[in-house]
Protein backbone atom coordinates (compact mmCIF):
# COMPACT_ATOMS: atom_id res chain seq x y z
CA UNK A 1 0.00 0.00 0.00
CA UNK A 2 1.19 3.70 -1.06
CA UNK A 3 2.02 5.51 2.17
CA UNK A 4 0.45 9.08 1.60
CA UNK A 5 1.43 10.65 5.23
CA UNK A 6 3.73 13.53 3.16
CA UNK A 7 0.61 15.81 3.10
CA UNK A 8 2.20 20.08 3.56
CA UNK A 9 1.66 20.21 7.56
CA UNK A 10 1.15 16.15 9.13
CA UNK A 11 2.35 17.70 12.22
CA UNK A 12 -1.08 19.13 14.02
CA UNK A 13 -2.05 22.66 14.77
CA UNK A 14 -1.78 24.69 18.03
CA UNK A 15 -4.82 26.58 19.62
CA UNK A 16 -7.24 28.81 17.86
CA UNK A 17 -7.43 32.59 18.72
CA UNK A 18 -9.64 35.13 16.77
CA UNK A 19 -9.00 35.40 13.30
CA UNK A 20 -6.68 32.25 13.40
CA UNK A 21 -8.58 29.27 12.84
CA UNK A 22 -7.38 26.11 14.17
CA UNK A 23 -6.12 23.13 11.22
CA UNK A 24 -5.57 19.36 11.78
CA UNK A 25 -3.28 18.13 9.80
CA UNK A 26 -5.08 14.78 10.41
CA UNK A 27 -7.76 16.28 8.11
CA UNK A 28 -5.46 16.37 5.08
CA UNK A 29 -5.91 13.80 2.34
CA UNK A 30 -8.85 13.00 3.02
CA UNK A 31 -11.36 12.66 -0.60
CA UNK A 32 -15.12 14.02 -0.44
CA UNK A 33 -16.87 10.45 -1.86
CA UNK A 34 -19.84 10.59 1.09
CA UNK A 35 -23.00 11.88 -1.00
CA UNK A 36 -25.96 13.23 1.22
CA UNK A 37 -27.52 10.01 1.30
CA UNK A 38 -24.98 8.28 2.72
CA UNK A 39 -24.72 10.77 5.64
CA UNK A 40 -28.38 10.62 6.33
CA UNK A 41 -28.63 6.74 6.21
CA UNK A 42 -25.21 6.97 8.47
CA UNK A 43 -27.45 8.62 11.04
CA UNK A 44 -30.32 6.42 11.08
CA UNK A 45 -27.78 3.46 11.13
CA UNK A 46 -25.96 5.29 13.77
CA UNK A 47 -29.48 5.03 15.93
CA UNK A 48 -30.55 1.86 15.07
CA UNK A 49 -28.89 -1.08 16.06
CA UNK A 50 -29.05 -4.62 17.74
CA UNK A 51 -29.72 -2.70 21.06
CA UNK A 52 -33.43 -2.49 19.85
CA UNK A 53 -34.00 -5.37 17.57
CA UNK A 54 -32.49 -8.04 20.11
CA UNK A 55 -31.61 -5.76 23.31
CA UNK A 56 -35.45 -4.99 23.61
CA UNK A 57 -36.82 -8.13 24.58
CA UNK A 58 -34.37 -8.85 27.93
CA UNK A 59 -34.60 -5.25 28.89
CA UNK A 60 -39.24 -5.61 28.08
CA UNK A 61 -39.31 -8.48 30.42
CA UNK A 62 -36.99 -6.71 33.50
CA UNK A 63 -38.62 -3.38 33.23
CA UNK A 64 -42.32 -3.70 31.48
CA UNK A 65 -43.52 -0.93 29.31
CA UNK A 66 -41.69 1.61 31.49
CA UNK A 67 -38.54 0.66 29.24
CA UNK A 68 -40.19 3.31 26.37
CA UNK A 69 -39.52 5.97 29.06
CA UNK A 70 -36.01 4.93 29.52
CA UNK A 71 -35.78 4.61 25.79
CA UNK A 72 -37.55 8.42 25.42
CA UNK A 73 -34.94 9.67 28.18
CA UNK A 74 -31.92 8.42 26.90
CA UNK A 75 -33.04 9.34 23.83
CA UNK A 76 -33.05 13.10 24.30
CA UNK A 77 -29.54 13.03 26.35
CA UNK A 78 -28.41 11.07 22.79
CA UNK A 79 -29.47 13.80 20.66
CA UNK A 80 -27.84 16.72 22.69
CA UNK A 81 -24.80 14.72 22.76
CA UNK A 82 -24.60 14.42 18.66
CA UNK A 83 -26.07 17.93 18.72
CA UNK A 84 -23.40 19.40 20.30
CA UNK A 85 -21.19 17.60 17.93
CA UNK A 86 -23.05 19.08 14.76
CA UNK A 87 -22.75 22.68 16.21
CA UNK A 88 -18.85 22.07 16.64
CA UNK A 89 -18.53 20.01 13.15
CA UNK A 90 -20.13 23.10 11.59
CA UNK A 91 -17.71 25.59 13.20
CA UNK A 92 -15.30 23.52 11.83
CA UNK A 93 -15.48 19.82 9.87
CA UNK A 94 -13.05 17.57 10.84
CA UNK A 95 -12.69 13.73 9.99
CA UNK A 96 -10.85 13.74 13.39
CA UNK A 97 -13.87 15.22 15.00
CA UNK A 98 -14.24 15.34 19.18
CA UNK A 99 -10.02 13.97 19.15
CA UNK A 100 -9.81 16.93 16.90
CA UNK A 101 -11.89 19.44 18.90
CA UNK A 102 -10.56 18.11 22.14
CA UNK A 103 -6.42 19.39 20.85
CA UNK A 104 -8.04 22.52 19.91
CA UNK A 105 -10.06 23.30 23.41
CA UNK A 106 -8.34 20.65 25.94
CA UNK A 107 -5.13 20.82 24.55
CA UNK A 108 -3.00 17.17 23.73
CA UNK A 109 -3.75 15.47 26.74
CA UNK A 110 -7.40 16.24 26.39
CA UNK A 111 -7.28 14.73 22.53
CA UNK A 112 -5.34 11.99 23.91
CA UNK A 113 -7.81 10.64 26.38
CA UNK A 114 -10.96 11.04 24.25
CA UNK A 115 -9.24 9.39 21.35
CA UNK A 116 -8.26 6.07 23.82
CA UNK A 117 -11.51 6.07 25.33
CA UNK A 118 -13.79 5.81 21.55
CA UNK A 119 -10.67 3.81 20.59
CA UNK A 120 -11.35 1.37 24.01
CA UNK A 121 -15.51 2.06 22.80
CA UNK A 122 -15.02 0.25 18.90
CA UNK A 123 -12.33 -1.82 19.79
CA UNK A 124 -14.52 -3.93 22.29
CA UNK A 125 -17.68 -3.18 20.37
CA UNK A 126 -15.59 -4.79 17.21
CA UNK A 127 -15.15 -8.26 18.99
CA UNK A 128 -18.87 -7.86 19.83
CA UNK A 129 -20.11 -7.45 16.90
CA UNK A 130 -18.32 -10.43 14.92
CA UNK A 131 -19.53 -12.51 17.97
CA UNK A 132 -22.90 -11.52 17.36
CA UNK A 133 -22.63 -11.76 13.59
CA UNK A 134 -21.15 -15.30 14.69
CA UNK A 135 -23.99 -16.09 16.78
CA UNK A 136 -26.78 -15.25 14.07
CA UNK A 137 -25.33 -16.98 11.58
CA UNK A 138 -25.85 -20.36 13.50
CA UNK A 139 -29.28 -19.69 13.05
CA UNK A 140 -29.66 -21.10 9.81
CA UNK A 141 -28.68 -25.04 9.14
CA UNK A 142 -26.23 -24.02 6.09
CA UNK A 143 -23.98 -22.53 8.82
CA UNK A 144 -24.69 -24.52 12.10
CA UNK A 145 -21.74 -26.85 11.59
CA UNK A 146 -19.34 -24.00 10.95
CA UNK A 147 -17.19 -23.30 14.57
CA UNK A 148 -17.97 -19.92 15.68
CA UNK A 149 -14.63 -18.74 15.76
CA UNK A 150 -14.55 -19.03 11.62
CA UNK A 151 -17.79 -17.36 11.22
CA UNK A 152 -16.65 -14.40 13.10
CA UNK A 153 -13.33 -14.52 11.05
CA UNK A 154 -14.97 -13.98 7.53
CA UNK A 155 -17.61 -11.26 9.21
CA UNK A 156 -14.03 -9.17 10.00
CA UNK A 157 -12.38 -10.46 6.85
CA UNK A 158 -15.48 -9.26 4.60
CA UNK A 159 -16.54 -5.37 6.42
CA UNK A 160 -11.97 -5.07 6.35
CA UNK A 161 -11.73 -5.54 2.65
CA UNK A 162 -14.29 -3.19 1.87
CA UNK A 163 -13.16 -0.23 4.52
CA UNK A 164 -10.01 -0.65 2.51
CA UNK A 165 -10.77 0.30 -1.03
CA UNK A 166 -12.24 3.59 -0.19
CA UNK A 167 -15.08 5.79 1.62
CA UNK A 168 -17.15 4.97 -1.16
CA UNK A 169 -17.69 1.45 -0.47
CA UNK A 170 -18.39 2.38 3.41
CA UNK A 171 -20.79 5.00 2.43
CA UNK A 172 -22.56 2.16 0.22
CA UNK A 173 -22.64 -0.57 2.37
CA UNK A 174 -23.63 1.40 5.40
CA UNK A 175 -26.71 2.61 3.19
CA UNK A 176 -28.01 -0.41 2.56
CA UNK A 177 -27.61 -2.14 5.98
CA UNK A 178 -29.64 1.15 7.16
CA UNK A 179 -32.33 0.31 4.29
CA UNK A 180 -33.08 -2.72 5.46
CA UNK A 181 -33.56 -2.08 9.42
CA UNK A 182 -35.44 0.96 8.77
CA UNK A 183 -37.97 -1.26 6.42
CA UNK A 184 -37.72 -3.95 8.85
CA UNK A 185 -39.12 -1.26 11.75
CA UNK A 186 -41.33 0.29 8.96
CA UNK A 187 -42.85 -3.18 7.66
CA UNK A 188 -43.43 -4.49 11.44
CA UNK A 189 -44.95 -1.40 13.13
CA UNK A 190 -47.45 -1.56 10.19
CA UNK A 191 -48.12 -4.72 10.59
CA UNK A 192 -48.98 -3.66 14.82
CA UNK A 193 -50.48 -0.85 14.11
CA UNK A 194 -52.78 -3.29 11.96
CA UNK A 195 -53.13 -5.90 14.79
CA UNK A 196 -53.99 -2.94 17.15
CA UNK A 197 -56.77 -1.13 14.79
CA UNK A 198 -58.64 -4.52 13.90
CA UNK A 199 -58.24 -5.86 17.37
CA UNK A 200 -56.84 -9.03 15.76
CA UNK A 201 -55.98 -12.15 18.65
CA UNK A 202 -52.53 -12.58 19.24
CA UNK A 203 -51.51 -16.44 20.54
CA UNK A 204 -55.04 -16.04 22.54
CA UNK A 205 -54.30 -12.45 23.74
CA UNK A 206 -56.52 -9.27 22.41
CA UNK A 207 -54.30 -6.36 21.71
CA UNK A 208 -54.83 -2.89 23.29
CA UNK A 209 -53.96 -0.67 26.46
CA UNK A 210 -55.55 -3.12 28.67
CA UNK A 211 -52.60 -5.20 27.96
CA UNK A 212 -50.92 -2.81 30.13
CA UNK A 213 -53.30 -2.54 32.48
CA UNK A 214 -54.37 -5.70 33.38
CA UNK A 215 -50.45 -6.21 33.72
CA UNK A 216 -49.74 -4.58 36.64
CA UNK A 217 -49.56 -1.17 34.52
CA UNK A 218 -46.05 1.10 32.93
CA UNK A 219 -44.21 0.04 35.73
CA UNK A 220 -44.90 -3.58 36.72
CA UNK A 221 -42.33 -3.88 39.35
CA UNK A 222 -41.89 -0.45 40.09
CA UNK A 223 -39.65 2.41 39.10
CA UNK A 224 -35.88 0.90 39.94
CA UNK A 225 -36.08 -1.33 36.88
CA UNK A 226 -36.37 1.27 34.53
CA UNK A 227 -33.83 3.55 36.35
CA UNK A 228 -30.84 -0.14 36.22
CA UNK A 229 -32.00 -0.63 32.79
CA UNK A 230 -30.98 2.52 31.50
CA UNK A 231 -27.16 1.55 31.65
CA UNK A 232 -28.29 -0.92 28.54
CA UNK A 233 -30.46 1.53 26.74
CA UNK A 234 -27.99 3.97 26.88
CA UNK A 235 -25.40 1.05 24.75
CA UNK A 236 -28.13 0.54 22.25
CA UNK A 237 -27.75 4.37 21.27
CA UNK A 238 -23.60 3.79 20.50
CA UNK A 239 -22.62 5.27 17.42
CA UNK A 240 -24.83 8.01 16.87
CA UNK A 241 -22.05 10.37 16.94
CA UNK A 242 -20.64 8.38 13.96
CA UNK A 243 -22.09 11.05 11.51
CA UNK A 244 -19.91 13.81 12.90
CA UNK A 245 -16.88 11.77 12.01
CA UNK A 246 -18.50 10.96 8.42
CA UNK A 247 -18.65 14.91 8.37
CA UNK A 248 -15.24 15.29 7.58
CA UNK A 249 -15.63 13.19 4.21
CA UNK A 250 -18.24 14.72 2.96
CA UNK A 251 -18.97 18.00 0.48
CA UNK A 252 -21.12 21.09 1.67
CA UNK A 253 -21.23 19.80 5.80
CA UNK A 254 -22.85 22.68 6.55
CA UNK A 255 -25.94 21.91 4.16
CA UNK A 256 -25.93 17.81 4.69
CA UNK A 257 -25.49 17.75 8.76
CA UNK A 258 -27.80 19.76 10.05
CA UNK A 259 -30.43 18.10 8.40
CA UNK A 260 -29.19 14.46 9.39
CA UNK A 261 -28.50 15.63 12.80
CA UNK A 262 -32.69 17.24 13.08
CA UNK A 263 -33.51 13.96 11.65
CA UNK A 264 -32.31 12.00 14.79
CA UNK A 265 -35.05 13.01 17.22
CA UNK A 266 -37.36 11.83 15.13
CA UNK A 267 -36.05 8.62 14.39
CA UNK A 268 -35.59 8.09 17.95
CA UNK A 269 -39.42 9.03 18.89
CA UNK A 270 -40.35 6.60 15.97
CA UNK A 271 -38.07 4.28 15.91
CA UNK A 272 -37.10 3.30 19.49
CA UNK A 273 -40.01 4.98 21.94
CA UNK A 274 -42.56 3.93 19.45
CA UNK A 275 -42.04 0.43 18.95
CA UNK A 276 -41.30 -0.42 22.27
CA UNK A 277 -44.92 1.12 22.94
CA UNK A 278 -46.08 -0.94 20.32
CA UNK A 279 -44.66 -4.25 22.23
CA UNK A 280 -46.02 -3.28 25.31
CA UNK A 281 -49.24 -3.04 23.85
CA UNK A 282 -49.25 -5.95 21.37
CA UNK A 283 -48.64 -8.22 24.46
CA UNK A 284 -48.38 -8.74 27.77
CA UNK A 285 -44.66 -7.95 28.79
CA UNK A 286 -44.07 -11.47 30.57
CA UNK A 287 -44.35 -12.47 26.95
CA UNK A 288 -40.55 -11.42 26.04
CA UNK A 289 -37.03 -12.22 27.20
CA UNK A 290 -33.34 -12.15 26.33
CA UNK A 291 -33.24 -14.88 24.55
CA UNK A 292 -35.21 -13.70 21.29
CA UNK A 293 -35.68 -10.75 19.40
CA UNK A 294 -39.49 -8.78 20.84
CA UNK A 295 -39.87 -8.58 16.66
CA UNK A 296 -39.78 -12.03 16.35
CA UNK A 297 -42.19 -13.38 19.34
CA UNK A 298 -44.71 -11.24 18.05
CA UNK A 299 -44.49 -12.36 14.75
CA UNK A 300 -44.37 -15.63 15.69
CA UNK A 301 -47.34 -15.83 17.95
CA UNK A 302 -49.44 -14.15 14.66
CA UNK A 303 -47.89 -16.79 12.65
CA UNK A 304 -46.00 -15.08 9.99
CA UNK A 305 -43.50 -17.81 8.71
CA UNK A 306 -40.43 -17.47 8.50
CA UNK A 307 -40.50 -14.36 11.00
CA UNK A 308 -37.60 -15.50 12.94
CA UNK A 309 -34.84 -15.85 10.06
CA UNK A 310 -36.14 -12.30 8.69
CA UNK A 311 -35.49 -10.92 12.17
CA UNK A 312 -32.04 -12.71 12.58
CA UNK A 313 -31.00 -11.36 9.08
CA UNK A 314 -31.84 -8.30 10.33
CA UNK A 315 -29.92 -8.32 13.18
CA UNK A 316 -27.35 -10.12 11.42
CA UNK A 317 -26.99 -6.80 9.40
CA UNK A 318 -27.07 -4.78 12.33
CA UNK A 319 -24.47 -6.30 13.77
CA UNK A 320 -22.48 -5.43 10.03
CA UNK A 321 -23.26 -2.55 10.02
CA UNK A 322 -21.86 -1.57 13.44
CA UNK A 323 -18.30 -3.29 12.66
CA UNK A 324 -18.26 -1.48 9.38
CA UNK A 325 -18.61 1.48 11.47
CA UNK A 326 -16.32 1.07 13.70
CA UNK A 327 -13.70 0.25 11.28
CA UNK A 328 -14.42 3.81 9.62
CA UNK A 329 -14.38 6.03 12.69
CA UNK A 330 -11.73 4.78 14.41
CA UNK A 331 -9.27 4.87 11.63
CA UNK A 332 -10.30 8.03 11.64
CA UNK A 333 -9.71 9.00 14.75
CA UNK A 334 -6.33 7.44 15.11
CA UNK A 335 -5.07 9.47 12.25
CA UNK A 336 -5.99 12.91 14.04
CA UNK A 337 -3.80 11.41 17.02
CA UNK A 338 -1.09 9.98 15.13
CA UNK A 339 -0.25 13.00 13.19
CA UNK A 340 0.18 14.73 16.81
CA UNK A 341 2.06 11.67 18.20
CA UNK A 342 -0.57 10.52 20.92
CA UNK A 343 -0.74 7.22 18.74
CA UNK A 344 1.46 4.85 16.42
CA UNK A 345 2.89 6.22 13.61
CA UNK A 346 1.75 3.89 11.07
CA UNK A 347 -2.32 4.42 11.55
CA UNK A 348 -1.73 8.12 10.38
CA UNK A 349 -0.72 6.06 6.84
CA UNK A 350 -3.42 6.68 3.86
CA UNK A 351 -3.51 3.71 0.80
CA UNK A 352 -4.12 4.82 -2.46
CA UNK A 353 -7.87 4.84 -2.30
CA UNK A 354 -7.49 7.54 0.44
CA UNK A 355 -8.37 5.50 3.30
CA UNK A 356 -6.49 5.29 6.67
CA UNK A 357 -5.15 2.06 6.14
CA UNK A 358 -3.23 1.77 9.46
CA UNK A 359 -5.91 2.47 11.66
CA UNK A 360 -8.59 0.43 9.96
CA UNK A 361 -5.66 -2.53 10.23
CA UNK A 362 -4.85 -1.68 13.99
CA UNK A 363 -8.90 -2.03 14.75
CA UNK A 364 -9.12 -5.32 13.02
CA UNK A 365 -6.29 -6.58 15.27
CA UNK A 366 -8.40 -6.17 18.02
CA UNK A 367 -11.03 -8.15 15.69
CA UNK A 368 -9.10 -11.13 15.27
CA UNK A 369 -7.88 -11.00 18.94
CA UNK A 370 -11.85 -11.61 19.31
CA UNK A 371 -11.69 -14.37 16.54
CA UNK A 372 -9.07 -15.89 19.52
CA UNK A 373 -11.45 -15.28 22.27
CA UNK A 374 -14.57 -16.80 20.23
CA UNK A 375 -12.64 -19.82 19.77
CA UNK A 376 -11.25 -20.12 23.73
CA UNK A 377 -14.66 -18.61 25.23
CA UNK A 378 -17.36 -18.48 22.78
CA UNK A 379 -20.59 -18.40 25.14
CA UNK A 380 -18.81 -15.54 27.34
CA UNK A 381 -17.29 -13.67 24.56
CA UNK A 382 -20.09 -11.21 24.06
CA UNK A 383 -20.37 -10.21 27.68
CA UNK A 384 -16.64 -9.62 28.73
CA UNK A 385 -16.29 -6.49 25.91
CA UNK A 386 -19.85 -5.55 25.47
CA UNK A 387 -19.22 -4.27 29.56
CA UNK A 388 -15.87 -2.36 28.47
CA UNK A 389 -17.30 -1.00 25.20
CA UNK A 390 -19.96 0.51 27.85
CA UNK A 391 -17.54 2.44 29.55
CA UNK A 392 -15.99 3.66 26.06
CA UNK A 393 -19.06 5.10 25.41
CA UNK A 394 -20.15 7.14 28.32
CA UNK A 395 -16.27 8.67 28.42
CA UNK A 396 -16.84 9.24 24.58
CA UNK A 397 -19.99 11.33 24.77
CA UNK A 398 -18.57 13.06 28.04
CA UNK A 399 -15.72 14.32 26.13
CA UNK A 400 -17.84 15.92 23.33
CA UNK A 401 -20.00 17.38 26.12
CA UNK A 402 -17.28 19.05 27.93
CA UNK A 403 -15.73 20.10 24.36
CA UNK A 404 -19.18 21.86 23.59
CA UNK A 405 -19.14 23.47 27.17
CA UNK A 406 -15.34 25.09 26.65
CA UNK A 407 -16.57 26.04 23.00
CA UNK A 408 -19.45 27.58 24.43
CA UNK A 409 -17.26 29.35 26.61
CA UNK A 410 -14.91 30.68 24.12
CA UNK A 411 -17.40 32.10 22.30
CA UNK A 412 -18.91 34.18 25.25
CA UNK A 413 -15.21 35.53 25.76
CA UNK A 414 -15.37 36.58 22.37
CA UNK A 415 -12.67 34.36 21.24
CA UNK A 416 -14.77 32.69 18.14
CA UNK A 417 -18.30 32.86 16.98
CA UNK A 418 -20.99 29.94 16.98
CA UNK A 419 -22.39 29.27 13.58
CA UNK A 420 -26.31 29.33 13.07
CA UNK A 421 -26.80 25.67 13.89
CA UNK A 422 -26.38 25.44 17.64
CA UNK A 423 -26.90 22.94 20.81
CA UNK A 424 -29.75 25.01 22.52
CA UNK A 425 -29.77 25.98 25.95
CA UNK A 426 -26.12 26.33 26.55
CA UNK A 427 -24.44 26.03 28.98
CA UNK A 428 -27.27 23.92 30.77
CA UNK A 429 -27.81 21.41 28.01
CA UNK A 430 -24.21 20.27 28.19
CA UNK A 431 -23.81 20.32 32.26
CA UNK A 432 -27.54 18.45 32.29
CA UNK A 433 -26.18 15.93 30.19
CA UNK A 434 -23.02 15.52 32.13
CA UNK A 435 -24.44 15.07 35.48
CA UNK A 436 -26.94 12.44 33.32
CA UNK A 437 -23.89 9.91 32.33
CA UNK A 438 -22.31 10.56 35.55
CA UNK A 439 -25.37 9.02 37.09
CA UNK A 440 -25.34 5.83 34.59
CA UNK A 441 -21.96 5.43 36.09
CA UNK A 442 -23.63 5.14 39.90
CA UNK A 443 -26.42 3.17 38.24
CA UNK A 444 -23.86 0.69 37.08
CA UNK A 445 -22.75 0.29 40.31
CA UNK A 446 -25.93 0.63 42.20
CA UNK A 447 -27.07 -2.59 40.26
CA UNK A 448 -24.60 -4.40 41.27
CA UNK A 449 -23.51 -7.96 39.02
CA UNK A 450 -22.05 -7.07 35.51
CA UNK A 451 -22.73 -3.10 35.77
CA UNK A 452 -20.46 -3.40 39.12
CA UNK A 453 -18.07 -5.43 37.36
CA UNK A 454 -17.68 -3.14 34.45
CA UNK A 455 -17.58 0.11 37.07
CA UNK A 456 -14.90 -1.40 39.06
CA UNK A 457 -12.67 -1.54 35.40
CA UNK A 458 -11.95 1.96 35.46
CA UNK A 459 -9.36 2.56 37.62
CA UNK A 460 -7.77 0.22 35.52
CA UNK A 461 -8.39 2.29 32.52
CA UNK A 462 -7.37 5.54 34.61
CA UNK A 463 -4.29 3.88 35.28
CA UNK A 464 -3.54 2.64 31.73
CA UNK A 465 -4.47 6.02 30.42
CA UNK A 466 -1.70 7.71 32.59
CA UNK A 467 0.66 5.55 32.00
CA UNK A 468 0.06 5.92 28.11
CA UNK A 469 0.43 9.38 28.25
CA UNK A 470 3.66 9.36 29.86
CA UNK A 471 5.34 6.82 26.82
CA UNK A 472 3.98 9.38 24.56
CA UNK A 473 4.37 12.87 25.97
CA UNK A 474 8.13 13.16 24.65
CA UNK A 475 6.91 12.42 21.42
CA UNK A 476 3.65 14.90 21.55
CA UNK A 477 5.82 17.51 22.79
CA UNK A 478 8.42 16.91 19.93
CA UNK A 479 6.25 17.57 17.28
CA UNK A 480 4.19 20.60 19.43
CA UNK A 481 7.93 22.22 19.59
CA UNK A 482 8.63 21.45 15.99
CA UNK A 483 5.44 22.89 14.76
CA UNK A 484 6.20 26.03 17.23
CA UNK A 485 9.17 26.59 15.65
CA UNK A 486 8.57 26.53 12.17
Amino acid sequence: MTDRTTAPDVRGAGPSSAGTPHVDAGDAGYSKDLKSRHINMIAIGGAIGTGLFLGAGGRLAGAGPSLAIAYAVCGVFAFFVVRALGELVLYRPSSGAFVSYAREFMGEKGAYTAGWLYFLNWSTTTVADITAAATYAHFWSLFSDIPQWILALIALAVVLTANLISVKYFGEMEFWFAIIKVVALVGFMLIGIFLLVTQQDIGGHTPGFGTISENDGIFPMGALPMLLVIQGVVFAYASVELCGVAAGETRNPEKVMPRAINSIMWRVGLFYVGSVVLLALLLPYTAYSADESPFVTVMDKIGIPAAGGVMNLVVLTAALSSLNAGLYSTARILRSMAVAGSAPRFTARMNKGQVPYGGVLLTAAFGVAGVGLNYVMPGQAFEIVLNLASIGILGTWGMIMICSLLFWRRSQAGLLSRPSYQLPWAPYTQIVTLVFLASVIVLMWWGGGIGRTTVMFLPLIAAALVGGWFLVRNRVNAIAAEREGR
